[in-house]
């Protein structure tokens, strides 16, 4: 099975109409994948770099949706993100014996990444949330100024959009 057949599985898109969180997992996906991240973000092109951008776009989709108390919805795009790290681990070749706690690794890190863009996106001074993207978009190494300023101000617009989303567009799958 190829990596597309495991994203597929693992997005629930196998032969019949996706779920709302399938849909909106693979719009999450689709933002995180933004080539403008890693051109104008500064964010490396690399599997962390790619985790860590999948990690920004999901907490906030999850942080909207529980913000408009969609707590199943909210579940099931974890549990669509959870499905995806599992696929994406053994694509990689890492032993069954090893992808619980792997696996377990990356669902953690994406609490700790909602918890943190959570607080930074309440401060009311962009200070918080450079030092939130530093700590785990960059992996504690801030870039220049300007890239940074770059994706406070990316990220501040995602949350925007998203807070303007509705309900109804989000259990569509759309964001």
């Amino acid at each position: 099975m190829g990596l597309a057949d495991n994203l597929t599985r693992a997005l629930g898109l196998g032969g019949r109409a996706p779920a709302p969180a399938a849909a909106l997992y693979a719009r999450t996906l689709e933002r995180a994948r933004d080539p403008a991240w890693f051109a104008a973000g500064g964010v490396p092109d690399t599997l962390d770099g790619r985790f860590d951008m999948l990690a920004l776009v999901a907490a906030l989709v999850i942080l909207r949706l529980q913000t408009l108390g969609l707590h199943q919805t909210e579940a099931d795009v974890t549990d669509r993100f959870t499905a995806d790290m599992d696929a994406s681990l053994r694509e990689l070749g890492v032993s069954d014996l090893a992808i619980a706690r792997q696996v377990g690794n990356t669902v953690g890190a994406l609490g700790g990444r909602i918890s943190a863009y959570r607080t930074a996106l309440a401060a009311p001074e962009d200070a918080a949330l450079a030092d939130a993207l530093t700590r785990n978009l960059y992996r504690g190494t801030a870039p220049p100024a300007p890239i940074l300023d770059w994706a406070v101000a990316q990220t501040r617009a995602l949350a925007a959009r998203l807070d303007r989303t509705t309900p109804a567009t989000l259990e569509a799958g759309q964001l």
